[in-house]
This record gives structure tokens, sequence and C-alpha cells, in this order.
């Protein structure tokens, strides 16, 4: 039993009868016995004495705990199991990865694609609760993985992740049509589309703003991010020397990014460096929080029996003692 309850408390007051009842029982034992007037009691001292002049006060005792277990079956007690239900509203999120091959520039440590899916992952870790997907692009789109709440299987194809998967170049529109797709039929609360690129649109048969405008048509929220340094960046070239270092300069279709939030009721971001871009998702982060309402379940069950059958037990035994061992003769 746990979370015992009483449904009638007040019965209790019926145990400051107890004490009357019990000092009206040794009144009246008193009462019960005659007295003897002889010289001495010398002759007396070396008669055994019966345990049953200690043991007749048992009936009595007896009649107290079947009294007190009634008042308590009286007070009706109840046992609750209270459990809570928690319901997440939920926010679906889709996250839209550049990995063409300008996000291998050293701007960012390592370097621009393993900073992203380094913070990327660390924001999953914080949202239990989310469904979430991954769809990577560069001159075309690909489903990496689909909405899903297996973070630990998100986590791994995060780290799967790498340049060289699709044909080069950025095709945000792309990238963001896919994204789209994925999340459009969600029954969600809220749907998110975090896409992240270090470039300028160059490839791709759906232009960004239109991709826009079908998530907005949807209903869903996008969250751009523009990563890369301001002016020039390192980027590794591979030589018949070795790795090889060219500056090149970052460019970022800022205006497009931010037409893209606009269009979705979105925000756009400038991470120029990977400090910058965990500041940005915990923005995010708090922005989308889930709503999480909270039900509250009592199931009562009725544990008067115990004490009901306690008290009959006590009952049963008092008669039984009472016209057996106990017994007086008349």
């Amino acid at each position: 039993m746990s979370d015992i309850t009483f449904m009638h408390p007040q019965f209790f007051w019926l145990f400051f009868s107890i004490p009357f009842y019990i000092a009206w029982y040794v009144w009246k034992q008193k009462g019960m016995h005659a007295s003897v007037k002889i010289s001495t009691l010398r002759g007396f001292k070396a008669a055994p004495t019966s345990k049953k002049v200690f043991l007749r006060h048992s009936l009595f005792v007896f009649r107290v705990l079947t009294l007190s277990l009634l008042i308590i079956v009286l007070a009706r007690p109840q046992s609750s199991n209270s459990f809570r239900n928690e319901i997440t509203e939920g926010i679906d999120i889709v996250m839209a990865l550049d990995i063409s091959g300008s996000m291998m520039a050293e701007d960012f440590k390592p370097n621009r694609l393993e900073a992203a899916k380094e913070v990327a992952a660390n924001f999953v870790r914080e949202r239990p609760n989310d469904k979430i997907g991954l769809v990577i692009y560069a001159a075309e789109s690909f489903t990496q993985c689909p909405l899903t709440t297996d973070h630990t299987v998100l986590q791994n194809l995060f780290r799967d992740v790498q340049p060289g998967f699709l044909q080069d170049g950025t095709a945000i529109g792309m990238g963001l049509a896919t994204a789209v797709q994925r999340i459009k039929d969600s029954e969600a609360k809220s749907k998110v589309i975090i896409l992240l690129t270090d470039g300028v649109n160059n490839a791709g048969e759906i232009a960004p703003a239109t991709a826009a405008q079908i998530a907005s048509t949807f209903g869903v929220r996008v969250y751009t991010i523009g990563v890369g340094t301001i002016g020039m960046a390192p980027y590794p070239l591979q030589t018949v020397r070795g790795k090889q270092y060219q500056q090149m300069e970052v460019k970022i279709d800022e205006e497009l990014l931010q037409n893209v939030a606009e269009i979705t009721g979105g925000q756009y971001f400038r991470a120029t460096d990977k400090s910058s871009l965990e500041q940005i998702y915990a923005e995010i982060d708090q922005m989308e929080k889930t709503r999480i309402e909270v039900r509250e379940y009592t199931k009562r069950k009725e544990e008067f029996w115990i004490f009901a059958a306690l008290a009959c037990l006590f009952l049963l035994l008092e008669i039984f003692l009472r016209n057996t061992v106990f017994r007086n003769l008349p």
C-alpha cells in the first residue's frame, strides 16, 4: 500500500472514547472481586500462581483492538497510485546542412563542416522530446535521415556526413525544398527548418525564394545561418606537394538568406566562428522550446478490508477464548 488516505477522517474522533472504555474496565474489575479478611498471608506464599490471572486481560485487549480497527474501517482507508503523463505538443525540426566543397575552409576549427556537425549534434542532444531529421545538399540534395526520435541513429548519421557525397555546388533552394518535403506532412504544433550554408545559390532547379514560399504555405518556419568569417578564409588544396592553403574570399548571400527567413517567419543569423555558431543554436533552442502539458491521474483502491479482516479475527479470537480457556463457571 502506498499513499494511504482516508475518505472520512472525522471518525478518528472516536479514538477519544477508548481511554474512557479502558478506565471503565479497570473500575469494573475492582468491583468484581470480593474481599476476605484474614490474619496473615504466610500460608499462601508457596501456592502457585496461574498464568490465567495475567492472561485474562487479553480478552479486553482483543476487544480494544477490534474497536480500534472498526474505527479505521469507518474512516475508509484508500491507497492511491498517482502518475504524471507528459504529452509533448511537439516541435519537428529538419536540419539542412550545406556540404559543398567550400565547407572545408578552415576559418572554423577544424573546418566549417566539422564545426557545423559538432554544434548541430549538441543541439540535437539537448532536445530529446523532438523529432529531428537531416538533409544534406550541395549541387543537389539528399535526405540523410528522416524525422526521428531515435537521436542515437541521427547522431551516427551526422558523423557519417563527409564532403564529396554529392556533386559540388550550392543549391540552397533544392536543400530547402527537400527539407520542406520531409516536414510538410508533420502533425506537430510547430515545424522548423534550420538551414546552414556558407555560400551563394549557384545550382539547383528550385529558387530559394520559391522554396521559402512553399515552406510558408505549409506553416514551416525557417531559420537560416550563414557561416564564414569576414573577409578571406584559408581553403585547403591537395597538390603534388601535399596540402596547401589558398586564401579565398568569403561570399555569403545574406540578402537571400534574410529573405527566406522573413518569408517563413524565421530569422537569419551570421556565424563568424564556432563560438558564435554555438550561440546561434542556443538562441534557436530558446526560441523553439517544446511545450509540455502534464496530466495527473490518480487511481484509488479501497483498503478497509484489511482492517475489517483483522477486526473480525480479534473478535472471533476473543469469543473463542472467552468460551473455552477463560470460561466463567456459574
